[in-house]
């Protein structure tokens, strides 16, 4: 059953005049603050409903049990329904966010209640088949691991994926004699720096707007390829830079993306190869979007064909955000005092399990290993802040 609360008084200004936007994700913070800053008014659906989420959000829905099922169509459409009819004016259209990756059908279900600001279920699914994507990438002589569906005489070297995971949570070695199973595929490992190339693509492909991020894992036993941050204005050298771009600018056009959308890279032995392309705002929203939530404003108007869709422009710092997980141990999240710097700000009360996403935290510096460094940094006071005051 979803969990309704009006947010709280915040620092985001309640501009009633801004147009009311629903956003649905696993985790809608990202989305609804970059809307707030990008004046609209978000209505948000999500997983988890921290307080940082509560305080952007002119209203919102938590969907109990969401993260570790999958969102489910008839309480997701109840939910989204409920904050439509909430809203003073009515919503200019849905916003997409991670949680739809494997679910193209419940994306059609919701393009035929409402209006999808962004991909629907063909281009999700387009995206994330890996026979049709990674034959889709031979076709255009894009570089990417081998892959296939059956597995490998010899699993050493290799890892599983699943279809449509996100998060690199779903990422499995391999080793023995692997068996193949539904929904999942096998993918050459490969090691190296990894690029995700942070796209913006007008409605007619004519003014995009790319930009790079850097990012790495924080492995654990269990989750050894899980996510673990991000920062923008990476050094990169300048050829290479040029490919991924390319490679990106290509490959849009071919699957005809429009909006934000986020091509993930690795780089092994100075080749890149392409590992996947998520049709939606990805992580890297919070280390590229800006104090005007202009990326957000200007993936509206690729949908709507509204508003300014002039190329972007990037800040002159560097902006890093690192992912802190509940490696130490499960706890009952307390009465923190939440850092300026921190994001995804659980509700007290609420148990995390051991390995699963805890908080967030974010730094900006003159250069990208200036600010990596300091939100790493952050996550060792932020884990000591959160687990020094948990509830007993």
């Amino acid at each position: 059953m979803p969990t309704s609360c009006r947010s709280s008084s915040s620092v985001w200004p309640k501009d009633l005049s801004g147009d009311a936007i629903l956003i649905a994700a696993f985790s809608g913070r990202s989305l609804a603050q970059s809307a707030r800053r990008a004046g609209y008014r978000p209505f948000v659906v999500d997983a988890f409903g921290d307080l940082d989420t509560r305080a952007a959000a002119e209203d919102f829905r938590v969907l109990d049990g969401a993260m570790q099922g999958g969102f489910r169509t008839k309480p997701l459409i109840g939910a989204l329904s409920e904050l439509s009819q909430s809203a003073q004016t009515s919503p200019l259209g849905l916003m997409l966010g991670s949680g739809f990756e494997d679910k193209p059908r419940l994306v059609a279900a919701l393009a035929s209640r409402f209006r999808l600001l962004g991909s629907g279920a063909k281009t999700i699914a387009d995206c994330k088949n890996p026979k049709t994507f990674f034959a889709a990438l031979d076709n255009l002589g894009i570089s990417h691991p081998e892959t296939r569906s059956d597995a490998p005489d010899d699993a050493a070297g290799w890892v599983s994926k699943r279809i449509g995971g996100s998060g690199g949570r779903h990422i499995r070695d391999c080793s023995g004699a692997a068996r193949a199973k539904p929904r999942r595929y096998f993918q050459k490992r490969l090691t190296g720096e990894r690029y995700s190339i942070g796209a913006l693509i007008d409605s007619d492909g004519v003014q995009s707007s790319f930009a790079v991020s850097k990012q790495w894992m924080a492995p654990s036993r269990a989750t050894p390829y899980r996510f673990g941050g991000c920062v923008s204005k990476p050094a990169i050298d300048i050829a290479l830079l040029s490919e991924l771009t390319d490679s990106a600018r290509r490959l849009a056009s071919a699957l005809s993306l429009t909006g934000m959308a986020s091509f993930d890279f690795i780089v092994d032995g100075n080749r890149p190869y392409l590992l996947e392309v998520n049709p939606r705002p990805g992580a890297s929203l919070d280390v590229l979007d800006d104090s005007n939530g202009e990326r957000f404003k200007a993936h509206v108007a690729a949908w709507t064909g509204a508003g300014d869709q002039s190329p972007l422009t990037e800040a002159g710092s560097a902006k890093a955000m690192a992912i802190l997980h509940a490696d130490r141990g499960p706890v009952l999240l307390g009465e923190i005092p939440w850092p300026e710097w921190s994001a995804d700000r659980g509700v007290p009360g609420t148990p995390v399990p051991e390995g699963a996403p805890l908080a967030s935290a974010f730094a900006e510096a003159p250069t990208a290993d200036a600010a990596e460094a300091l939100a790493r940094t952050r996550l060792a006071e932020l884990e000591d802040l959160i687990y020094g005051h948990a509830k007993a």
